[in-house]
């Protein structure tokens, strides 16, 4: 088998897993894709798929054997209305994955082991404004993470820096501002927003309305899933053990996020806004200050390039389904 590099990535059936273990294969890596699901849209390309619940111990003593590298981007998880509905639920799955992970990992010797966290452990004091100031890294702190996914990442990031000072053990920690591309979820309750826009243009009809969580004033920073990939390997690779942002540090509110998805389907939609529904903080951006300083690179896709793309797999999606705008009136809708 010669000396390829054995990588392990967990939540290789979700969205940036999936997209991670297709990269490593291209870059001539063999990889073990393990998740509690196999991938939605497509098979996976990894070399060994295993699907395994990783909150159980033994899991992942299995997950990690005979492995060099650990990308841990496996957690329960999902957009604004799910991570705030589902507090304990989400909290103890991801404390005993995260827990289990690293431990199973330093027990079989893995070299090196990744940690996707979240722009979720910033301070919420921090994101009251729309006009928000770039959250650097250490923004984390003091700390004031959003309730429940934001306070078990912020953990887990400790636990990684406990087993580096306790055991030399290698982590590096990412933290991701929100990710969107193609093979991502878009419906369900635990697609991002970019994925949700981008399903609710698509069924709508051209002049009809769209409904908008919250005022749409709120505002974030997307990154398109190959810059994602493509920074996460970069960090992989350097010798960072603190926790990095990686998003980009174009800030969109979410009304212009409509409008530009609009554009891109050729359609004007009136926005409606549902006051009642969660809308997270009111704003969120990456500083990428350090980002560049580690990795030499960033994010790079425009905004508007990756939605396209998005957009189009998602609407073709929906197609296949029968329940877009066009076609709906065709089956009686």
């Amino acid at each position: 088998m010669g000396n390829k590099t054995r990588i392990l990535v967990t939540g290789a059936g979700g969205f940036i897993g999936h997209h991670l273990v297709k990269r490593l294969k291209a870059d001539g890596h063999w990889v073990r894709g393990v998740d509690i699901k196999m991938p939605e849209y497509e098979k996976s390309a990894a070399d060994d798929f295993q699907q395994l619940d990783l909150r159980i111990w033994e899991n992942c003593l299995e997950a990690t054997q005979n492995i060099d590298q650990v990308y841990n981007l496996a957690a329960d998880m999902g957009g604004i209305g799910y991570i705030t509905a589902f507090l304990a639920d989400i909290s103890k799955n991801n404390i005993l994955i995260n827990a289990h992970m690293l431990e199973a990992s330093k027990q079989n010797d893995v070299k090196r082991y990744l940690f996707s966290s979240s722009a979720c452990v910033y301070a919420q004091s921090k994101q009251k404004s729309a006009e928000v100031t770039p959250l650097k890294e250490e923004d984390a702190y003091p700390a004031d993470p959003e309730p429940g996914y934001g306070w078990e990442k912020l953990f887990a990031e400790e636990l990684c820096r406990y087993y580096y000072h306790d055991y030399k053990f290698e982590t590096r920690i990412v933290r991701f501002h929100n990710v969107y591309g193609p093979l991502g979820t878009y419906d369900g309750g635990k697609e991002k927003s970019p994925a949700a826009i981008s399903r609710k243009v698509a069924k709508a009809h051209d002049g009809g309305e769209i409904e908008i969580w919250g005022d749409g004033d709120q505002t974030r920073s997307y990154m398109y899933v190959d810059d994602c990939v493509e920074g996460l390997i970069r960090l992989m690779a350097s010798n960072h053990r603190e926790a990095l942002n990686l998003g980009t540090d174009e800030m969109v509110s979410i009304n212009h996020l409509v409008d530009m998805i609009c554009k891109i389907a050729d359609k004007k939609l009136t926005k409606r806004h549902d006051m009642s529904k969660p809308q997270g903080v009111r704003g969120r951006n990456s500083d990428n200050t350090l980002l560049r300083k580690v990795l030499g690179w960033e994010p790079n896709m425009p905004l508007e390039k990756g939605l396209a793309i998005t957009y189009k797999w998602i609407s073709s999606e929906l197609k296949k389904k029968k329940e877009v705008g066009e076609l709906a009136e065709v089956a009686g809708d």
